[in-house]
Order: structure tokens, then sequence, then C-alpha cells
């Protein structure tokens, strides 16, 4: 079948696929973020919007310019934002539940990328992952 990820794929075909997939996501993302403006917004879920546009977008570059191994460079981003989120975390007040709110972020990140498979093109949907000829 089209785009199915199967047993005769190598792990670099997967890889590829699956690094298509994030920026394909990370596309339509940023497409729907608008232009940022470097002023810092006012209320709080705008700040947190355009902090997130402005990483998202800097992983996107830097697996861009990383080439061939942009997928690797994607592998590894997501030990640094769990390291980050966990030395901000630390210094938060345990009355706000900072652990909570970082699963929480984490699980609707998921849950995102699932969405938008479907939303996308729920016609070509293999299983967990959703590749695009």
């Amino acid at each position: 079948m089209c785009g199915d990820l199967d047993e005769e794929e190598s792990e670099s075909e997967i890889e590829e696929k699956l690094y298509k997939r994030f920026l394909a996501h990370a596309g339509e993302l940023l497409k729907d973020s608008g232009q940022s403006s470097p002023q810092q917004p006012a209320d709080l879920a705008s700040y947190m919007e355009k902090l997130f546009v402005e990483s998202l977008s800097r992983s996107v570059r830097d697996g861009e310019h990383a080439g061939a191994n942009g997928y690797e460079r994607l592998a590894v981003q997501p030990v640094v934002f769990a390291r980050l989120a966990g030395l901000l975390a630390g210094h938060l007040s345990l009355g706000e539940d900072p652990l909570r709110k970082v699963m929480e972020a984490m699980m609707l990140g998921y849950a995102e990328a699932e969405a938008m498979d479907r939303a996308r093109d729920h016609a070509h949907q293999h299983g967990d992952v959703v590749v695009h000829d």
C-alpha cells in the first residue's frame, strides 16, 4: 500500500518519512500562527503561543541546517526541551503542581499530531503513523 511503514523499509526510510511528517505538521502550525510580532504579548496565553511558535520555528530551522541529519536533530530535541521544562518547573511552587502541567502539555502535543493526521488525510491512515506519498 502507498505510504505504509512495513518490514521491507529500512530504518533510514522510516526515519525520513517520520521527519517529513513532522515538517508537514510543523508547517501547518507555523502557517496558522501568522507573523510573530517582535513585541511581547500582554496576556499569558498569547505569550505562551508566541514562545511555542518561536521554539517550533527554531526546531525546524535546526533540522533544515542539519541537512541529511534532520531526523537525528529532531530525535534529540525532545530531550533538550524536557530538560528545560524540568529546570523551569523545578523552580516553581509545588502548590502550582508543575509536573502535572508539564505532563498535560506533553500529552496535548501527542494528541495534536494525531488530530492533524486525521484532519489532513483520514483516507491514508496506516496504523499509528501517517505517512504521505
